[in-house]
């Protein structure tokens, strides 16, 4: 049977247009891909508004969750009521499709509400309190699809401000996991041999646990490195890699810094993996066949560079970041030299994002500041104030910029247009 070719050409638009509609999303934990880059496809601006234009403003409850942001639709999770709750709102027009509560509320000195980043694949939205209450909910309705608790499941403690060091117990589980097709991978942090436990993402059920470290607030990697698929996982007490399919640990090399307090997100480059932290500075480790196995060797070490909270974007082969104190620095990936530094940036902390040939980087301070990702030397194209104090990475999506405030004044969601009003 025979189609018009009209048809096939209807279909290959549709097909498209969900293409490009999906490129655009923000969905987890540092963009589509998790390096904190947008896709190639995305609209950037060349500079910033004065006034970047306000799309939408919602106020919220606490919390350091980043929001994320899938065909239109955007999830945040905040405090409520003495409950930590998920939201889903239209990215449009910010108007609330529904919120669930999941979770026993959480708070200390720094504030109160969760601090994961949930995920968005499909339609599941993926969340995770502080506590260790971990759920899977439909997108549609917010309705519990299955769910777990790392106390009950797997005995992790959660102690609050108990806890003598600052690992997850401590401060709450603020790691994001990470999805490789039908696997969710979670940093449970168990010292009984689920560190790291990896579910059917579908269902709940556990295909396989490991390691016996603390959790720490490190995000999740997948990666291929050396030839094999793995999951890299910075514990409270070590730097590691472990075959997706099994658990098998592959590598592994401790890393002792004060508090147990790891806070990157490990960054991959070829075969290296890059982490920082204020203890040890900022190190590259480089990820070798080794017969059947594999190893690592140490292949640079910049222990100058105390990055404390901050996670390196990758533009090329350069490293661009919040550097030890109130300042942004451009690091050398495949040598650990520092190329430039730049004062009057953050208090503690700032988030980038890589927007082409541009970085887009929002300080603790509220700030947003277009800077040049180049390599030679600091280009300051535009800074602008957006917001109060505010330790959540914002998410991107086809020009908007969807950014999250606290700290100083009441909590705010923001959608800014930042394609409006600026130069060309």
């Amino acid at each position: 049977m025979k189609f018009p070719a009209r048809y096939f050409l209807s279909l290959v638009s549709i097909l498209l247009s969900l293409t490009s509609s999906l490129a655009g999303d923000w969905p987890q934990w540092r963009g589509p891909d998790r390096t904190g880059k947008i896709p190639s496809n995305n609209p950037v601006p060349n500079s910033l508004a004065s006034e970047p234009n306000v799309v939408w403003r919602l106020d919220i409850g606490g919390g350091f969750s980043s929001p994320v942001v899938a065909n239109n639709k955007l999830v945040y999770l905040d405090a409520h009521e003495q409950k930590e709750v998920a939201h889903l709102v239209d990215a449009k027009t910010g108007k609330e499709l529904w919120s669930v509560p999941f979770a026993d509320l959480f708070q200390d000195e720094w504030g109160p509400g969760p601090r994961s980043t949930p995920i968005i694949d499909d339609d599941h939205i993926y969340v995770q309190s502080c506590n260790g209450e971990f759920r899977c909910l439909n997108l549609a309705d917010g309705k519990v699809i299955w769910g777990t608790s790392f106390e009950k499941a797997f005995g992790v403690k959660f102690l609050g401000s108990k806890a003598n060091e600052g690992t997850a117990s401590r401060r709450g589980n603020n790691g994001a996991g990470v999805i490789d097709a039908e696997r969710l991978f979670l940093p449970v942090g168990s010292t009984q041999g689920a560190s790291i436990v990896c579910f059917d993402k579908r269902n709940g059920k556990v295909l396989w646990k490991s390691q016996n470290d603390e959790a720490a607030y490190s995000s999740l990697m997948v990666a291929t490195l050396a030839g094999i698929k793995q999951v890299v996982y910075l514990s409270a007490d070590a730097l590691m890699g472990l075959d997706v399919s099994n658990g098998k640990l592959l590598w592994r090399i401790p890393l002792q810094t004060d508090a147990k307090r790891h806070a990157c997100t490990p960054v991959i480059f070829g075969d290296t993996v890059t982490v920082n932290s204020q203890t040890i500075g900022l190190r590259c480790f480089k990820i070798e066949k080794n017969g059947d196995g594999q190893k690592l060797r140490e292949s640079w070490a910049n222990k100058d560079l105390k990055i404390n909270l901050s996670t390196p974007v990758l533009v090329d082969h350069y490293f661009y970041s919040q550097g030890k104190g109130k300042d942004f620095v451009c690091v050398d990936a495949s040598t650990g030299k520092e190329m430039w530094r730049q004062d009057g940036f953050g208090d503690k902390y700032s988030a980038t994002i890589a927007l082409g040939k541009n970085l887009l980087v929002q300080t603790d301070k509220g700030e947003l500041i277009l800077v040049a990702a180049d390599p030679a030397k600091y280009t300051e194209i535009s800074r602008v104030q957006v917001c109060g104090k505010t330790w959540s990475h914002p998410a991107y999506t086809d020009g908007k910029l969807y950014v999250r405030e606290g700290l100083d004044r009441a909590w705010k969601l923001t959608c800014f247009d930042l394609m409006s009003g600026a130069k060309p």
